[in-house]
């Protein structure tokens, strides 16, 4: 499916939240304010992350689909990891957000038609970037666009529809949605990225999922209990 779930680095790499292509640009792509990530943001991720897992793993077409609000804030030095000689983020922390719908269909079909189109609709994610001792918001547009063969992702396009916001920023956005689509510049790597989760990830952190076994939970006396198989939904 795509990159991350918003760069989450704990456990997941996802292929289809564009949101997660948008990182994955900013960080192959000053002054420090030191953005703190919002409280209750990892346990949103998580929650987003495992309902996913979920659809991936049991492949059942009956179900909501994925709706997730996400926000996820990543220090400088974390983008900076992934410079490259072609872009280098010069910029601070940044912190985005968005609103997640991807059809159920859509993800089952993806992992169990021999080739399919994922073309994901297009998604606005708001973003805050330090700049020059200060901050920003940049808004960026896309509908990244995944071939997929007999399950595997083999093909993905960011497909950057729209960004505005402060020019040096936008500027980099777009040459960096350009060299990918255009030149493949982080293709391997997200492809490389997009089956681990699906194949590695997802199983390794949800196994009670595969099984087909309720998750254990603690009770408030601290007993373990068997808690629902399938994760709450979210709006």
């Amino acid at each position: 499916m795509e990159s991350q779930i918003l760069g989450r680095s704990t456990k997941t790499h996802v292929g289809i939240s564009p949101v997660a292509t948008f990182i994955a640009l900013l960080s192959a792509a000053s002054y420090a304010l030191a953005l703190e990530p919002n409280k209750g943001e990892a346990k949103v991720l998580e929650d987003c992350d495992r309902r996913l897992c979920t659809m991936i793993l049991r492949k059942e077409t009956a179900g909501e689909d994925l709706k997730c609000d996400l926000t996820k804030t990543w220090a400088k030095s974390t983008i900076k990891g992934a410079d490259s000689p072609s872009l280098k983020w010069s910029f601070g922390d940044a912190r985005c957000s968005v609103h997640l719908h991807i059809a159920r269909a859509s993800i089952v079909a993806a992992l169990t038609a021999k080739q399919y189109k994922l073309w994901v609709p297009a998604h606005t994610a708001e973003c805050i970037i330090e700049h020059n001792g200060d901050v920003t918001t940049i808004k960026a547009t896309l509908a990244p666009k995944l071939e997929f063969k007999s399950g595997r992702v083999e093909k993905v396009w960011i497909n950057l529809l729209k960004v505005e916001g402060t020019s040096a920023i936008t500027a980099l956005i777009s040459a960096g949605a350009t060299l990918e689509d255009n030149t493949g510049l982080f293709h391997g790597a997200m492809v490389k990225e997009a089956n681990k989760y699906i194949y590695v990830q997802c199983p390794k952190n949800y196994p009670n999922v595969v099984s087909g076994k309720p998750p254990k939970i603690k009770d408030k006396k601290g007993a373990d209990a068997a808690g629902p198989s399938e994760p709450v939904t979210s709006k």
